[in-house]
């Protein structure tokens, strides 16, 4: 087994699991996916169906993992949307146990709490356990800006504060996503302990969400594949400009994952990540 993604499930579009998934088994990794929410279709539709997941069966799939052995073979533990205080809970222990029965193991939290505009969209216990209890096991962050600010305390003025910040955290890589750049630009940044990077594209408004989660599972996959930080930021970002752009041009309200899966590994626009002055 190569990636456990804990996070949220969709029947119909992509996000959570149902963004992450398929691009990690096109890339050539067994993925085993456990939901910690399942729903018709993600909330931007006028009506939802479905329900966070029961904490006990929750914990009863992660068991049924472990009892197959997978802690042992499996090389990255991802974690993203949780539904509920019970459900951290039972996520909590389950990193914990991982990692101290898989010392190789690599954790990637992506602390979903919330985004500029909607604000934070999980209940605080659910903030409180994963800022409080996850974040401390986590060797790579995927937060988005306002996710990072929240982590931290604090919104950084600066690129420059912002690295500082994100080294605060004693993390192997912050990955901070949707960080405002120069005008109609945005950019996404990887630090680590002695340097940092950053890759900047084009501004593109979709009306689809689970591009974060796409992010992750890209970096992810490029990390897997011994990509150097600054390569998989690159190798992430590109693919997931290129969906993007792909869906914005159906006007859609799903990113155009699977009938432009080519574009994932193979984007035609390649951005390139650049050291950030002052970042080692």
């Amino acid at each position: 087994m190569s990636v456990i993604s804990i996070q949220s499930q969709v029947i119909h579009g992509h996000v959570g699991n149902s963004a992450a998934v398929f691009p990690l088994q096109l890339a050539g990794f067994e993925v085993a996916a456990v939901p910690t929410v399942l729903l018709s279709n993600h909330p931007a539709y006028p009506s939802v169906k479905g329900r966070v997941m029961d904490a006990g069966l929750v914990a009863d799939l992660l068991a049924g993992l472990e009892d197959r052995g997978l802690l042992d073979s499996t090389r990255v533990l991802v974690t993203g949307y949780i539904g509920s205080p019970e459900i951290a809970a039972v996520v909590v222990d389950f990193v914990t146990r991982a990692k101290a029965r898989n010392p190789d193991l690599l954790y990637v939290c992506d602390p979903v709490m919330g985004d500029f505009g909607p604000g934070f969209y999980v209940k605080p216990e659910v903030r409180e356990a994963i800022i409080g209890r996850l974040v401390p096991l986590a060797d790579i962050m995927t937060p988005n800006r306002f996710e990072f600010d929240a982590l931290v305390g604090r919104a950084s003025p600066d690129t420059s504060a912002l690295v500082a910040a994100a080294r605060s955290l004693g993390k192997s890589i912050v990955l901070v996503t949707g960080s405002p750049a120069a005008p109609q630009s945005i950019e996404t940044i990887a630090v680590d302990q002695s340097a940092a990077w950053r890759v900047a594209t084009p501004a593109l408004v979709t009306k689809a969400s689970g591009t974060g989660d796409l992010l992750t599972a890209l970096f992810v996959a490029a990390t897997l594949k011994g990509r150097a930080t600054p390569d998989a930021l690159a190798d992430a970002v590109s693919g997931v400009f290129s969906i993007i752009e792909a869906t914005v041009a159906q006007d859609g309200l799903e990113l155009e994952l699977v009938r432009q899966s080519g574009l994932l590994f193979a984007p035609p626009r390649r951005f390139a990540s650049s050291q950030v002055s002052g970042g080692s």
